[in-house]
């Protein structure tokens, strides 16, 4: 079953109530992924918000408007955060300060955030340079890579308050007047909070219908193999799911189809890796092998996800001990099918 859209997009600074209690707005993002998706849930004691992109002046501008006109005098009584990434925890921070909501998220989500907040880097580490090297770049690209200053968490995530409340997996919670299962996602985001029951499911960025989440590896643990993870995760959760429960998703629209999708992403990646499996029959570098792994041009824009997700696809290879890397003469890492294949 291919995905379906029952709602049409809403306008910025406008919202569309999904079911009782139960809301979805749009907020701009200024890059190639152009929105997210907000939900909120209305109870007795106020308003529960989930995600809250970017903190950029003009999307906070949006914010307001939208809490005039569709939340007030209501309070924000807190956040449910999905995930980390800047685009969903973004304004968490200003929610907690200027409204004085709670925090609600999975213990890794608040941790990495914090972690990841603090750790501010005015030039690249010497662990991106290795990460860079084994991905197959040159030094002339590492070197000119060094020389610039990274992306910082606090560029555009606002320091959150200490102070948290903890989800828990298998956790029952109660909003918008519905009981929902927490379960978390993995592969994407570690511990990614969604929501769960017989009508909708708050899937957040574990299942796109759309696009493909991305799936990453950084300096920080280069040997992670978070595809392991997102495979399984959405594997299993086909299981539970249903075509007929309505995905509320944090890019693109909320669509009818997720079971079908879940099954259809880790396929995906099963596809991808048997394609990638054919490639290293000669030895090639990550780099060599983005024709395989991605059906869009890599740019300065979008490097940066490519880099993580194609040592994503190698780090699970090699971890299956199918293939492994050597490095040349010239420095570079290229990778090969193991002779036991």
């Amino acid at each position: 079953m291919r995905p379906s859209y029952p709602f049409e997009a809403p306008e910025n600074g406008e919202a569309i109530e999904i079911a009782e209690n139960l809301y979805w707005a749009r907020l701009p993002l200024p890059m190639a992924l152009d929105h997210i998706n907000i939900y909120w849930f209305v109870d007795d004691d106020g308003v529960t918000i989930v995600d809250t992109a970017l903190n950029i002046p003009f999307i906070k501008e949006i914010w307001e408007k939208l809490i005039a006109k569709h939340i007030a005098p209501r309070p924000i009584k807190r956040v449910l955060l999905t995930h980390y990434h800047p685009d969903h925890s973004g304004l968490v921070g200003w929610f907690m300060r200027e409204h004085g909501a709670e925090l609600w998220t999975s213990r890794m989500t608040y941790l990495l955030t914090r972690m990841l907040l603090l750790d501010v880097q005015e030039r690249p580490s010497e662990h991106h340079a290795r990460h860079w090297a084994r991905v197959g770049y040159d030094a002339d690209w590492i070197e000119d890579r060094m020389n610039k200053r990274p992306f910082n968490f606090i560029d555009s995530v606002e320091m959150l308050p200490l102070g948290f409340r903890t989800v828990f997996e298998n956790e029952e919670l109660t909003l918008g007047g519905r009981k929902w299962t927490v379960r978390f996602g993995q592969g994407h985001a570690p511990d990614h909070v969604t929501l769960w029951n017989d009508d909708f499911v708050l899937i957040g960025d574990q299942c796109l219908p759309a696009i493909t989440p991305v799936i990453s590896v950084f300096p920080t643990e280069p040997n992670a193999d978070p595809l392991r993870e997102f495979t399984n995760v959405c594997e299993a959760m086909a299981e539970v799911a249903t075509d007929e429960q309505l995905f509320l998703c944090g890019h693109n629209r909320p669509f009818y189809g997720g079971k079908s999708r879940l099954i259809a992403l880790a396929n995906h990646h099963h596809q991808t890796l048997d394609a990638l499996r054919i490639a290293l029959k000669e030895p090639k570098t990550m780099i060599e092998c983005y024709k395989i792994l991605f059906k869009r041009p890599i740019t300065s824009q979008n490097e940066g996800f490519a880099i993580s997700e194609a040592a994503a696809h190698f780090n699970h290879l090699e971890q299956l001990g199918e293939i492994s890397p050597s490095i040349g003469s010239d420095g570079i890492t290229r990778w090969q099918l193991t002779s036991k294949i």
